[in-house]
């Protein structure tokens, strides 16, 4: 890594939408390559097509390959050359294959080393259905300051989700959040929150799924609570107890992180053997207007930036962990001290009645 700047590998995402306009404006910054060395994963002729339609004066090298990549630049790597028509606003099967073709590219570059860190542009299609790696362990999270909530299922029907919902995926879905946190977020032990499924918490997917779920994290020393009703956890600042929340579906995650963050949210890929953010959105009724905002961009690339640096600060010490010189005794008073979640002085007893559900949970 030259100069100690870490390469950002960005997708340029649906070929119609706001990519190529949102990176262009993310480096009008100098600021910017002092931090990092972007690799933007596309193709020149549409990035050109891109910067003519909307009169900016960007400028990129082009390369080949990952090792022609150099800092200081804007570095536009290949991904293929043959023409494809630009519709700005209008994503249809061919824009979505030219941005398939730049994801599947900068994949492959990461396998021989290519880059550090990889955030992705809005795209239509869910690139991630050929990746059995993140279908077996990924978790889709929603990143902002101390909210991070990760999904159970994946953004689709409440009648599919509600068919996904078991506890191996319970299980499987907290861990990788659980993990997540300790290697990418720097939190030592993290508290989280499971919600319900159903409303009142009292249904047979709590008693039958996730509460036995939550019982096996904890018996694997994990501090996992719930499952929680999702209206009390967030309505009455509950949530602010827990380094992680995990929703059984989209929206039961999506509203809520909505309505409490303040627009700098990032989505976040975790599981993967890369640090890997995505600008949350489509963009397209912003395309060719020139009116796209590039912070969604630039939050995107510090969250993986930030990412990536405590995970290499995780790692570092775990590749060579000194060998114990003793038997270290196992003290029940930590267990019973982190098995309460963090209180605040200023929440109300509402707030205090979902800390003491979780501590008689892990009690």
């Amino acid at each position: 890594m030259e100069n100690n700047k870490v390469r950002v590998a960005i997708t340029h995402g649906d070929t119609n939408s706001v990519g190529y306009e949102l990176i262009f404006k993310a480096f009008e910054t100098p600021e910017m390559m002092e931090l990092l060395t972007p690799i933007i994963y596309g193709s020149p002729k549409i990035a050109a097509y891109h910067r003519k339609a909307l009169n900016m004066e960007a400028t990129f090298s082009i390369i080949g390959n990952a090792e022609e990549v150099r800092p200081g630049r804007l570095n536009l790597l290949t991904c293929f050359d043959n023409e494809v028509k630009v519709d700005l606003g209008h994503p249809n099967a061919e824009s979505e294959r030219a941005a398939q073709k730049a994801f599947d590219r900068a994949l492959s570059d990461h396998a021989v080393g290519g880059f550090d860190v990889l955030v992705t542009m809005p795209q239509s299609n869910d690139m991630w259905a050929g990746v059995p790696e993140y279908r077996q362990s990924g978790l889709c999270m929603m990143v902002e300051n101390g909210l991070r909530i990760g999904f159970a299922t994946e953004r689709v029907s409440l009648k599919e989700a509600i068919a996904a919902v078991d506890k191996d995926t319970v299980v499987r879905k907290a861990t990788t959040l659980y993990q997540t946190l300790r290697r990418d977020c720097s939190i030592l032990n993290p508290r989280i929150a499971v919600l319900a499924l159903n409303p009142g918490a009292d249904g047979d997917e709590e008693s039958g799924i996730i509460k036995p779920a939550v019982d096996e994290l904890n018996e694997k020393g994990l501090h996992v609570f719930g499952p929680f009703k999702a209206e009390e956890l967030f309505a009455e600042g509950g949530y602010d107890a827990f380094d992680g929340i995990l929703a059984m579906y989209y929206e039961q995650g999506m509203v809520p992180f909505k309505t409490l963050s303040r627009g700098e949210g990032v989505m976040v890929y975790a599981g993967l053997p890369f640090v890997c953010t995505a600008v949350s959105g489509d963009g397209q009724p912003a395309a060719g207007k020139g009116l796209a905002d590039p912070s969604p961009l630039r939050y995107a690339i510090y969250a993986a930036v930030d990412m990536f640096r405590n995970r290499t600060g995780y790692d570092l010490p775990m590749g060579n962990p000194l060998p114990k010189l003793y038997h270290e005794k196992r003290d029940e008073g930590e267990k019973l001290r982190f098995s309460v979640p963090k209180k605040h002085e200023a929440k109300e007893s509402s707030a205090e009645s979902v800390q003491q559900e979780a501590g008689n949970n892990q009690l």
